[in-house]
Protein backbone atom coordinates (compact mmCIF):
# COMPACT_ATOMS: atom_id res chain seq x y z
CA UNK A 1 0.00 0.00 0.00
CA UNK A 2 1.33 3.44 -0.91
CA UNK A 3 1.98 6.14 1.64
CA UNK A 4 -0.92 8.20 0.24
CA UNK A 5 -3.33 5.26 0.70
CA UNK A 6 -1.96 4.66 4.18
CA UNK A 7 -2.57 8.30 4.99
CA UNK A 8 -6.10 8.26 3.58
CA UNK A 9 -6.99 5.11 5.53
CA UNK A 10 -5.61 6.59 8.74
CA UNK A 11 -7.58 9.80 8.17
CA UNK A 12 -10.78 7.82 7.56
CA UNK A 13 -10.27 5.73 10.71
CA UNK A 14 -9.61 8.86 12.72
CA UNK A 15 -12.78 10.53 11.45
CA UNK A 16 -14.88 7.45 12.22
CA UNK A 17 -13.46 7.34 15.74
CA UNK A 18 -14.11 11.05 16.30
CA UNK A 19 -17.66 10.69 14.98
CA UNK A 20 -18.46 7.84 17.37
CA UNK A 21 -16.95 9.74 20.29
CA UNK A 22 -18.90 12.88 19.37
CA UNK A 23 -22.18 10.93 19.31
CA UNK A 24 -21.32 9.50 22.74
CA UNK A 25 -20.46 12.98 24.04
CA UNK A 26 -23.73 14.38 22.66
CA UNK A 27 -25.91 11.65 24.17
CA UNK A 28 -26.19 13.29 27.63
CA UNK A 29 -27.41 16.52 26.00
CA UNK A 30 -30.03 14.57 24.05
CA UNK A 31 -31.09 12.82 27.24
CA UNK A 32 -31.60 16.26 28.81
CA UNK A 33 -33.62 17.39 25.78
CA UNK A 34 -35.93 14.40 26.24
CA UNK A 35 -36.85 15.80 29.66
CA UNK A 36 -36.98 19.49 28.73
CA UNK A 37 -38.54 19.39 25.22
CA UNK A 38 -41.66 17.29 25.72
CA UNK A 39 -44.12 19.45 23.76
CA UNK A 40 -45.22 19.10 20.14
CA UNK A 41 -43.00 20.89 17.63
CA UNK A 42 -45.94 21.82 15.41
CA UNK A 43 -44.68 20.09 12.28
CA UNK A 44 -44.03 16.74 10.63
CA UNK A 45 -40.85 15.13 9.38
CA UNK A 46 -40.35 14.17 5.70
CA UNK A 47 -41.98 10.79 6.34
CA UNK A 48 -45.13 12.44 7.69
CA UNK A 49 -44.56 11.63 11.37
CA UNK A 50 -45.54 14.27 13.91
CA UNK A 51 -42.43 15.90 15.37
CA UNK A 52 -41.91 16.55 19.06
CA UNK A 53 -39.66 19.37 20.21
CA UNK A 54 -37.25 16.69 21.46
CA UNK A 55 -36.95 15.28 17.90
CA UNK A 56 -36.02 18.70 16.57
CA UNK A 57 -33.60 19.47 19.39
CA UNK A 58 -31.80 16.12 19.07
CA UNK A 59 -31.45 16.71 15.32
CA UNK A 60 -30.02 20.18 15.91
CA UNK A 61 -27.50 18.93 18.43
CA UNK A 62 -26.19 16.14 16.22
CA UNK A 63 -26.07 18.29 13.08
CA UNK A 64 -24.10 21.04 14.78
CA UNK A 65 -21.59 18.75 16.45
CA UNK A 66 -21.09 16.21 13.68
CA UNK A 67 -20.66 18.76 10.90
CA UNK A 68 -18.06 20.40 13.12
CA UNK A 69 -15.82 17.34 12.66
CA UNK A 70 -13.10 17.79 10.09
CA UNK A 71 -13.77 15.00 7.60
CA UNK A 72 -17.59 14.82 7.76
CA UNK A 73 -19.09 15.95 4.46
CA UNK A 74 -22.82 15.43 4.96
CA UNK A 75 -25.36 14.90 7.71
CA UNK A 76 -28.63 13.18 6.78
CA UNK A 77 -31.48 12.85 9.25
CA UNK A 78 -34.94 11.37 9.41
CA UNK A 79 -36.07 14.79 10.66
CA UNK A 80 -35.04 16.83 7.59
CA UNK A 81 -35.74 16.75 3.86
CA UNK A 82 -32.24 17.36 2.54
CA UNK A 83 -28.62 16.70 3.44
CA UNK A 84 -26.74 19.27 5.52
CA UNK A 85 -23.26 19.67 4.07
CA UNK A 86 -19.72 20.63 5.04
CA UNK A 87 -16.22 19.88 3.77
CA UNK A 88 -15.06 16.29 4.15
CA UNK A 89 -15.43 12.83 2.66
CA UNK A 90 -17.48 10.76 5.11
CA UNK A 91 -21.23 10.85 5.64
CA UNK A 92 -23.52 10.34 8.65
CA UNK A 93 -27.17 9.22 8.51
CA UNK A 94 -29.20 9.32 11.72
CA UNK A 95 -32.51 8.83 13.39
CA UNK A 96 -31.77 11.37 16.13
CA UNK A 97 -34.53 10.19 18.46
CA UNK A 98 -36.03 6.80 17.66
CA UNK A 99 -39.23 6.00 19.53
CA UNK A 100 -40.09 9.58 20.46
CA UNK A 101 -43.77 8.60 20.65
CA UNK A 102 -42.70 6.87 23.87
CA UNK A 103 -41.84 10.21 25.47
CA UNK A 104 -45.30 10.80 26.96
CA UNK A 105 -45.41 7.43 28.81
CA UNK A 106 -41.68 7.76 29.67
CA UNK A 107 -40.69 4.58 27.87
CA UNK A 108 -37.66 3.52 25.78
CA UNK A 109 -36.05 5.82 23.20
CA UNK A 110 -32.72 6.04 21.45
CA UNK A 111 -30.51 7.34 18.64
CA UNK A 112 -29.47 5.36 15.53
CA UNK A 113 -26.50 6.21 13.33
CA UNK A 114 -24.60 4.97 10.31
CA UNK A 115 -21.26 6.27 9.03
CA UNK A 116 -20.89 5.85 5.26
CA UNK A 117 -18.04 6.29 2.79
CA UNK A 118 -20.53 7.34 0.08
CA UNK A 119 -23.19 10.04 0.23
CA UNK A 120 -26.72 8.86 1.09
CA UNK A 121 -28.95 7.59 -0.33
CA UNK A 122 -26.52 4.72 -0.77
CA UNK A 123 -25.90 0.99 -0.60
CA UNK A 124 -25.25 -0.74 2.71
CA UNK A 125 -21.83 -1.92 1.51
CA UNK A 126 -20.55 1.61 2.07
CA UNK A 127 -21.13 1.50 5.84
CA UNK A 128 -17.92 1.93 7.82
CA UNK A 129 -19.56 1.75 11.24
CA UNK A 130 -23.02 1.89 12.75
CA UNK A 131 -24.64 1.80 16.12
CA UNK A 132 -27.22 3.14 18.52
CA UNK A 133 -27.64 4.86 21.87
CA UNK A 134 -30.35 3.82 24.33
CA UNK A 135 -31.63 6.36 26.87
CA UNK A 136 -32.67 3.79 29.46
CA UNK A 137 -31.93 3.51 33.19
CA UNK A 138 -28.37 4.14 32.01
CA UNK A 139 -27.31 5.64 28.69
CA UNK A 140 -25.63 2.84 26.75
CA UNK A 141 -24.10 2.84 23.28
CA UNK A 142 -23.65 -0.14 20.95
CA UNK A 143 -21.18 0.22 18.07
CA UNK A 144 -20.42 -2.13 15.17
CA UNK A 145 -17.06 -1.50 13.56
CA UNK A 146 -14.23 -3.54 12.04
CA UNK A 147 -16.09 -6.83 12.36
CA UNK A 148 -16.99 -6.54 16.05
CA UNK A 149 -19.81 -5.10 18.16
CA UNK A 150 -18.95 -3.35 21.41
CA UNK A 151 -21.10 -1.81 24.12
CA UNK A 152 -20.26 1.34 26.11
CA UNK A 153 -21.72 3.49 28.85
CA UNK A 154 -22.07 7.11 27.71
CA UNK A 155 -22.55 9.67 30.48
CA UNK A 156 -21.28 13.15 31.24
CA UNK A 157 -17.48 13.04 30.74
CA UNK A 158 -17.63 9.24 30.85
CA UNK A 159 -17.47 6.98 27.77
CA UNK A 160 -16.29 3.55 28.83
CA UNK A 161 -16.31 0.04 27.38
CA UNK A 162 -18.41 -2.58 29.19
CA UNK A 163 -18.60 -5.40 26.59
CA UNK A 164 -15.88 -5.99 24.01
CA UNK A 165 -17.73 -8.63 21.97
CA UNK A 166 -21.52 -8.37 21.73
CA UNK A 167 -23.03 -11.35 19.89
CA UNK A 168 -26.57 -12.54 19.26
CA UNK A 169 -27.18 -15.48 21.66
CA UNK A 170 -27.53 -18.81 19.89
CA UNK A 171 -30.76 -19.82 21.64
CA UNK A 172 -33.49 -17.27 20.79
CA UNK A 173 -35.81 -16.16 23.60
CA UNK A 174 -37.80 -13.05 22.64
CA UNK A 175 -39.73 -11.52 19.75
CA UNK A 176 -41.34 -8.18 18.94
CA UNK A 177 -43.52 -7.54 15.87
CA UNK A 178 -44.85 -4.11 14.89
CA UNK A 179 -47.68 -2.97 12.68
CA UNK A 180 -50.66 -4.61 14.39
CA UNK A 181 -52.16 -8.06 13.76
CA UNK A 182 -55.06 -6.67 11.70
CA UNK A 183 -52.60 -5.08 9.25
CA UNK A 184 -50.30 -8.07 8.71
CA UNK A 185 -50.28 -10.04 5.49
CA UNK A 186 -51.57 -13.62 5.61
CA UNK A 187 -48.10 -15.09 5.07
CA UNK A 188 -46.55 -13.07 7.90
CA UNK A 189 -49.44 -13.78 10.24
CA UNK A 190 -48.93 -17.52 9.78
CA UNK A 191 -45.24 -17.18 10.59
CA UNK A 192 -46.04 -14.95 13.59
CA UNK A 193 -48.36 -17.61 15.03
CA UNK A 194 -45.49 -20.11 14.98
CA UNK A 195 -43.14 -17.67 16.72
CA UNK A 196 -45.72 -16.83 19.41
CA UNK A 197 -45.72 -20.47 20.46
CA UNK A 198 -41.93 -20.58 20.73
CA UNK A 199 -40.71 -17.23 22.10
CA UNK A 200 -41.67 -14.58 24.66
CA UNK A 201 -43.23 -11.31 23.53
CA UNK A 202 -41.12 -8.19 24.14
CA UNK A 203 -42.39 -5.14 22.25
CA UNK A 204 -41.97 -1.63 23.58
CA UNK A 205 -42.83 0.63 20.65
CA UNK A 206 -39.24 1.73 19.99
CA UNK A 207 -37.29 -0.41 17.52
CA UNK A 208 -34.01 0.44 19.16
CA UNK A 209 -35.01 -1.04 22.53
CA UNK A 210 -36.62 -4.10 20.96
CA UNK A 211 -33.52 -4.89 18.90
CA UNK A 212 -31.35 -4.47 21.97
CA UNK A 213 -33.49 -7.20 23.55
CA UNK A 214 -32.59 -9.42 20.59
CA UNK A 215 -28.90 -8.66 21.09
CA UNK A 216 -29.25 -9.46 24.79
CA UNK A 217 -31.45 -12.57 24.68
CA UNK A 218 -31.61 -13.77 21.07
CA UNK A 219 -34.78 -13.74 19.01
CA UNK A 220 -36.46 -11.71 16.31
CA UNK A 221 -37.70 -8.17 15.75
CA UNK A 222 -39.74 -7.18 12.74
CA UNK A 223 -41.78 -4.35 11.36
CA UNK A 224 -43.20 -6.23 8.38
CA UNK A 225 -44.76 -5.30 5.10
CA UNK A 226 -48.41 -4.48 5.81
CA UNK A 227 -51.53 -4.91 3.72
CA UNK A 228 -51.98 -1.14 3.65
CA UNK A 229 -48.25 -0.37 3.44
CA UNK A 230 -46.37 -3.06 1.48
CA UNK A 231 -43.24 -0.89 1.47
CA UNK A 232 -43.10 -1.07 5.28
CA UNK A 233 -42.87 1.78 7.78
CA UNK A 234 -39.23 2.13 8.82
CA UNK A 235 -36.62 4.06 6.85
CA UNK A 236 -33.87 2.03 5.18
CA UNK A 237 -31.09 4.62 5.35
CA UNK A 238 -31.65 5.88 8.89
CA UNK A 239 -32.92 2.76 10.66
CA UNK A 240 -32.77 -0.35 8.49
CA UNK A 241 -29.19 -0.39 7.25
CA UNK A 242 -27.49 0.81 10.47
CA UNK A 243 -29.36 -1.69 12.64
CA UNK A 244 -28.81 -4.45 10.08
CA UNK A 245 -25.08 -3.69 10.20
CA UNK A 246 -25.08 -4.06 13.98
CA UNK A 247 -27.07 -7.30 14.02
CA UNK A 248 -25.18 -8.92 11.16
CA UNK A 249 -21.82 -7.96 12.69
CA UNK A 250 -23.05 -9.56 15.94
CA UNK A 251 -23.70 -12.84 14.14
CA UNK A 252 -27.37 -12.43 13.27
CA UNK A 253 -29.15 -11.73 10.01
CA UNK A 254 -31.25 -8.96 8.50
CA UNK A 255 -33.88 -9.14 5.78
CA UNK A 256 -36.43 -7.12 3.88
CA UNK A 257 -38.28 -10.37 3.20
CA UNK A 258 -36.09 -11.33 0.27
CA UNK A 259 -32.52 -10.71 1.40
CA UNK A 260 -30.17 -8.63 3.53
CA UNK A 261 -31.00 -4.98 4.13
CA UNK A 262 -27.32 -4.28 3.52
CA UNK A 263 -27.71 -5.45 -0.08
CA UNK A 264 -30.41 -2.89 -0.83
CA UNK A 265 -29.63 0.31 -2.73
CA UNK A 266 -32.25 3.01 -1.98
CA UNK A 267 -33.35 5.46 -4.64
CA UNK A 268 -34.68 7.98 -2.14
CA UNK A 269 -33.16 9.33 1.07
CA UNK A 270 -36.35 8.57 3.03
CA UNK A 271 -37.17 5.26 1.36
CA UNK A 272 -39.06 2.80 3.55
CA UNK A 273 -38.53 -0.94 3.93
CA UNK A 274 -40.02 -4.00 5.61
CA UNK A 275 -37.53 -4.95 8.32
CA UNK A 276 -36.68 -8.27 9.98
CA UNK A 277 -33.68 -8.68 12.30
CA UNK A 278 -32.54 -11.52 14.54
CA UNK A 279 -31.08 -14.99 14.78
CA UNK A 280 -30.07 -16.38 11.39
CA UNK A 281 -32.25 -19.50 11.58
CA UNK A 282 -35.33 -17.41 12.38
CA UNK A 283 -34.67 -15.11 9.42
CA UNK A 284 -34.26 -18.19 7.20
CA UNK A 285 -37.65 -19.46 8.35
CA UNK A 286 -39.21 -16.05 7.84
CA UNK A 287 -37.98 -15.72 4.26
CA UNK A 288 -39.18 -19.25 3.48
CA UNK A 289 -42.66 -18.40 4.83
CA UNK A 290 -42.88 -15.16 2.85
Amino acid sequence: MSKSLDSATAATDSTVTETIETIADTAPAVRTAIATHREQAGGVNPSGDTQLAADVRADELFEQRLLGIDGIATYASEERDELATADGRLHVAMDPLDGSSNLEPNSGMGTIFGIYSEQPPTHGKYLLAAGFVIYGPVTSMVVARNGRVREYIAEEDDYRLIDDDVTVPGEPTVFGFGGGVDSWTDSFEGFAEEIRRELKLRYGGAMIADINQVLSYGGLFSYPALQSRPEGKLRLQFEGQPMAYVVETAGGRSSNGNGSLLETNPDDLHERTPLYLGNADLIDRLEASL
